[in-house]
């Protein structure tokens, strides 16, 4: 189910499933919500969004009516989060899915709201979308990939491809603005060549992991994996987290991954993900490319969970090719 495109003179509700909006700096705020309204959009929020407690989040049922108001409310077409956290899964079993199938909107979150994108589309056959969070509209400086990614995934229907970036950064932005560090190499890596296509199931690999043994995880048949993670995994984190994935049910049966860029404090090298992955039995004759623009460096692609995608890895060259058109 593929929800309405966005169009200028559409409200987006900005809501707070897992932290508060009262963590974000004035400045920022302002940047993203004149960044909004700079492309056409009505920027509202939802009611509970500042609201706050000891964790820097707010009730669930704060939380949960906020996310059952933005689906319901006639006048919004997309909902995005502010920002991810911890503990969006505490919300899972008190959300009306109906009432969410009833009303497809775009939503679009990362990191943390992983739990809530991939519930949703489990639950609803919604695509939700893995991308920037209000706060990262928020950037003042190179946010361009980002912006462009995300119009093409939310504005039109059309395929589009996600080529890398010419730079990217895991600077702490949101500290100091005008003071950032961008590495110009920002070429992904194949770690297993071949070409395959199927639906892109993902987002944060430490939060998917969440849902294991609920009715809230997605089936990996036939899907084209996409995981990453942030700073907090390392190698031997990271080698655990995608075991236990692969031991899913239908785990057998993905045909590709995409592996989002790790953050240097990580310090998950390229010969150190090889051997991880090499290591991998399930994944032998896998077409895998790593260093994909998504996840917790910048910039970052949108990327449309439960879409259709086609992939191809062959003597270092590669292509992300995304149709989000139902089949």
């Amino acid at each position: 189910m593929l929800a309405d495109r966005l169009k200028p003179g559409d409200e987006i509700r900005i809501i707070a499933p897992s932290r508060s909006m009262v963590i974000m700096k004035s400045e920022q705020v302002r940047i993203a919500e004149d960044r909004l309204n700079s492309l056409g959009f009505i920027v509202t929020y939802g009611k509970n969004v500042e609201a706050h407690d000891e964790f820097f989040s707010s009730t669930i049922e704060e939380r949960v009516e906020d996310l059952h108001d933005a689906f319901t409310d006639p006048n919004v077409k997309g909902v995005m989060t502010v920002t991810g956290g911890y503990n969006v899964n505490q919300i899972l079993t008190s959300i009306d899915f109906n009432l969410i199938k009833k009303n497809p909107k775009i939503f679009c979150g990362y990191s943390d709201i992983t739990a809530l994108s991939n519930a949703i589309y489990s639950k609803t056959g919604l695509i939700t979308y893995s991308g920037p969070h209000f706060s990262s509209f928020g950037v003042k400086h190179g946010f361009d990939y980002t912006l462009a990614g995300f119009l093409e995934a939310v504005t039109t229907d059309e395929p589009y491809e996600v080529e890398a970036s010419t730079h990217w950064s895991d600077d702490p932005w949101y500290l100091n603005q005008e003071d950032r560090t961008f590495n110009e190499d920002g070429k992904y890596m194949v770690l297993q060549e071949g070409e395959a296509e199927g639906t892109l199931i993902g987002g944060n690999l430490s939060t998917i992991n969440l849902l294991q043994g609920t009715e809230f995880m997605p089936s990996l048949k036939d899907c084209i994996l996409f995981i990453e993670d942030d700073e907090k995994s390392h190698a031997f984190t990271f080698d655990r987290n995608l075991q236990s994935l692969l031991h899913q049910p239908d785990a057998d049966a993905i045909r590709g991954i995409l592996i989002g860029r790790f953050q240097d404090n990580s310090q998950i090298t390229e010969a150190a993900l090889r051997k991880i992955i090499a290591s991998k039995k399930e994944l032998k004759g896998v077409p895998i490319i790593a260093n994909v623009n998504f996840g917790h460096v910048q910039p970052l692609a949108t990327i449309p969970l439960g879409g259709h995608v086609s992939i191809l890895a062959k003597q270092g060259e590669t292509e992300i090719f995304i149709d989000q058109r139902p089949k």
